[in-house]
């Protein structure tokens, strides 16, 4: 339908998001069947509705933006996480016994923490008169996306997939072309990863027993991090910076197939992850890593940070830009992963779920003081003429950036290793003995 009638594009994402919209969310009661969740049939079907309906009131209020409140006027992303904390308030406060009713917003506690990153950038448009003269069709492209994605927005909100959609057939035909590309570039790297899994890690696979089964035999980082125990010198490096690269590899794949499809579809998007591994700095890396997740949190936590307590610090503007980096690359960070942890904060298990993450806090310290020392070093170089800088090869500054992304990653890694092992496998990479 879409090859046929590609000037309907918006309409036909919009039923095939609504149909993707209710397999999901149809999917994830049947994940959790344990809990006391709608069951199938009408009590699901009703969780359906509900969510649709509380997506609606989140776009007409976003519509309404000039006639909210003048406190949400104000602060309106703060309006917008505080209806999902109302939620987890409503369910603590509430008996198991309630019934049905409890049961769908149980659900939608679930299931809310992957849609409020999108529902965000619809109150951002609203906000700032973007989505006048647009329907709940329009925004349901991004809102329930039939590309998939994650809680991160894949081409952000409807104003930069608007910038990016395609109003001539030459346009089209470049953004399907580019689709087409990265999707064989997804496959290709998908290829890669296998072989290079096989090849370093082992046992072997399809791929690596076509060369003999030959495998290097490195430990898998999140084992050595579950041991805990220090582990020979050359083995340990060789895992972490093993562990980049597939993590780097992983991304890629799934952000071009994403991507990908958008672009066939003539929304004409920036790749999610662009050669971070040539990067020559921190914030370079940073910058093509995750560009999504960049993006989200450069919105709705640096630039408010920045712009906003920021302005007080123009007289420090050093301290003005940490604020800023932490903001983002740490505080952002740690409540995006939080509230990720869904099914555990809908159960009321705030302390445990933060207890959970005091890795990942360590490692978003470390991002965040790496990605401000970095910016103040590309400051100073802007300001220096091209004949007077100096410093290492090109090389050699890849090669810090790659060390430092490893070695943050110890803390970063998944596998549920206690924040104490994780520290002494850091220390065993330092120590001959």
């Amino acid at each position: 339908a879409w090859f046929a009638q590609p000037q309907h594009r918006r309409r036909l994402l919009a039923l095939a998001a609504l149909g993707v919209g209710t397999v999901t969310v149809l999917q994830t009661l049947d994940k959790h069947a344990a809990l006391p969740l709608p069951s199938a049939g009408w009590p699901a079907a009703l969780v359906v509705v509900a969510q649709f309906f509380l997506l609606w009131l989140v776009y007409r209020a976003a519509r309404a933006f000039a006639r909210l409140p003048a406190v949400v006027r104000r602060h309106p992303q703060w309006a917008l996480h505080a209806s999902y904390w109302l939620m987890l308030v409503v369910l603590a406060l509430t008996s198991p016994a309630a019934g049905l009713w409890r049961g769908v917003l149980l659900a939608l506690a679930i299931l809310y923490p992957a849609l409020i990153w999108r529902c965000a950038y619809l109150v951002l448009g609203g906000q700032h008169g973007r989505i006048a003269g647009t329907g709940i069709q329009d925004h349901l492209l991004y809102l329930w996306p039939a590309y998939g994605g994650s809680n991160t927005p894949y081409g952000k909100g409807l104003a930069y997939l608007s910038q990016c959609e395609a109003k001539t057939p030459e346009q089209l035909a470049r953004s399907q072309l580019g689709g087409l590309k990265l999707l064989l570039l997804a496959v290709v790297w998908r290829l890669v990863l296998t072989l290079f899994e096989g090849t370093v890690y082992g046992p072997g696979n399809g791929l690596t027993r076509a060369t003999g089964g030959l495998t290097l035999a490195v430990p898998d980082l999140p084992a050595l991090l579950v041991q805990g125990t220090s582990v020979p010198l050359l083995a340990g490096w060789a895992s972490i910076y093993c562990q980049l690269f597939e993590d780097v590899l992983r991304l890629a794949v799934k952000g071009h197939l994403i991507v990908g499809m958008l672009r066939l579809w003539g929304f004409n998007v920036f790749r999610n992850t662009y050669k971070p591994l040539l990067a020559e700095s921190v914030v370079e890396f940073w910058n093509r890593y995750f560009y999504y997740f960049k993006e989200l949190l450069s919105t709705f936590f640096f630039m408010p940070a920045f712009t906003g307590v920021g302005r007080r610090l123009q007289r420090w503007p050093n301290l003005r830009l940490l604020l800023a980096v932490f903001a983002a690359a740490f505080v952002g960070n740690v409540y995006y992963h939080v509230i990720k942890d869904s099914v555990a904060m809908a159960q009321g298990q705030v302390l445990q779920v933060l207890q959970a993450h005091q890795s990942r806090m360590f490692y978003c310290l470390l991002l965040a003081l790496g990605i401000f020392v970095s910016m103040l070093r590309e400051q100073r170089r802007r300001g220096q003429a091209a004949a007077d800088r100096t410093g290492a090869p090109v090389w050699l500054r890849i090669l810090g950036v790659w060390t430092f992304f490893s070695l943050i990653s110890i803390w970063n890694t998944e596998g549920g290793a206690p924040f104490l092992h994780r520290l002494h496998f850091f220390q065993g990479l330092f120590l001959l003995a």
